[in-house]
């Protein structure tokens, strides 16, 4: 049987570093192929193959999938929640035609299986705060999130019309020591820990008390991969699956920087940010996911914190 090789596209990205090592870990270095319209970032040089891409190109996608023999894409290209309200329109272009682009050429190629993310961004101020459902009311009111819940009805729409295996997942808030965050509204839980770091203050551009879902790196990039290798008929959701790992405020996660940092402040000036962190839940159901293909986080907020510090060099016990 001829062993699948990936193509990760956006592969310089917050996700798509580690997602990228952890899958060449698994699969052989030279079975995944990096892609990105950026510079390769640093910390996959030397690792395995990589080729500039530009998933809006398509006839250059395409040549490259015959080229390299792919069987697998993961699609993570995209412009996030806080920086396509700046440029609402190429938000959506990007979004939308980098997926039906991904999608076409593995229709066409019969490609085993595609991944592409959606977000908690496909809810709105009308879905539920607290534990919110896989199937609720969906009103999204940034352009990111319009665009993820149509592409979350493209994937389906591919897999029922078409027999393309694409699969998905609702990540919350990332949280990661190894890449800098991508422009989303959730960015402060990975800024803090930096400047908590570096000067021992923070300003928050949330408010203390706004709760939003968020996943350590390292449990988001084992629940992609476990997802993508679940066999597919336990696959039930073909739209995309709620995931989440943990729920906090600024407030409590400067609190338990405290514990690690005594001296460490944080203080609040919100800006537009706010709007959208308030139009989304403070926590996410994921029993779906837990029942379908097992799904279970391993890190709370402690050990979270614990395991930043420890990988950013902490010096001060």
């Amino acid at each position: 049987m001829q062993k699948d090789k990936i193509l990760v596209i956006g592969a310089s990205g917050q996700i798509g570093v580690e997602l990228t090592l952890a899958l060449r870990k698994i699969y052989g270095n030279n079975n995944v192929v990096a892609s990105d319209l950026r510079e390769q970032n640093p910390l996959l040089e030397g690792t395995g193959p990589y080729v500039s891409l530009d998933v809006m190109n398509k006839e250059m996608l395409h040549v490259q999938v015959i080229r390299q023999n792919i069987t697998q894409i993961y699609l993570l290209a995209a412009i996030l929640s806080a920086t396509g309200e700046k440029n609402p329109g190429l938000a959506w272009h990007l979004n939308m035609q980098g997926l039906l682009n991904v999608l076409d050429i593995a229709k066409e190629e019969k490609l085993h299986k595609v991944y592409w993310p959606s977000s908690i961004a496909v809810f709105g101020p009308t879905s539920p705060k607290q534990n919110c459902p896989q199937q609720t009311i969906i009103e999204p009111i940034t352009v990111y999130g319009i665009s993820k819940y149509a592409g979350e009805f493209w994937c389906n729409y591919y897999f029922q019309r078409f027999g393309v295996d694409v699969r998905s997942l609702r990540y919350p808030g990332l949280i990661s020591y190894k890449s800098a965050p991508g422009g989303g509204t959730t960015d402060y839980a990975v800024e803090i820990f930096h400047d908590a770091l570096e000067d021992k203050k923070y300003e928050c551009f949330l408010r203390e008390d706004t709760y939003l879902p968020m996943m350590y790196m390292p449990d988001a990039i084992r629940a992609t991969i476990e997802l993508m290798e679940a066999p597919a008929e336990k696959i039930k959701v073909r739209t995309s699956y709620n995931v989440s790992g943990m729920s906090f405020s600024p407030k409590e996660i400067g609190e338990e920087i405290k514990q690690h940092i005594p001296g460490f402040s944080i203080s609040y000036k919100p800006d537009y940010r706010q709007a959208i962190a308030d139009s989304w839940p403070q926590s996410i159901d994921d029993s779906v996911a837990r029942k379908d293909w097992g799904w279970k986080e391993e890190f709370d907020l402690a050990a979270m914190t614990k395991d930043m510090f420890d990988n950013l060099g902490k010096t001060k016990g």
